[in-house]
């Protein structure tokens, strides 16, 4: 998800909402499409004067999992959609 980011800087792992665009079955692998809704946000230097507002911002992103039949051994890759 980390580099999946476009409008922030750093992914957060909560508050996911998965969705399945598509599943195909391979000879030994099964591929799905999954689009992952989630937050990031840009933090700042932590500084009492800094004036960055660390404010969620909505991301989404697209991954291809593919799951080996035999051991589920999944590899992940961001698409670019």
């Amino acid at each position: 998800m980390q580099q999946g980011l476009s409008t922030s800087s750093y992914a957060l792992d909560d508050k996911l909402d998965v969705r399945v665009i598509g599943v195909s079955d391979e000879a030994s692998f099964i591929r799905a499409k999954v689009g992952i809704f989630y937050a990031g946000i840009t933090p700042g230097c932590g500084c009492a004067d800094d004036p960055t507002p660390v404010e969620e911002q909505v991301e989404y992103c697209v991954v291809q999992l593919d799951i080996n039949k035999t051991t589920a051994e999944t590899t992940v890759a961001l698409l670019a959609e």
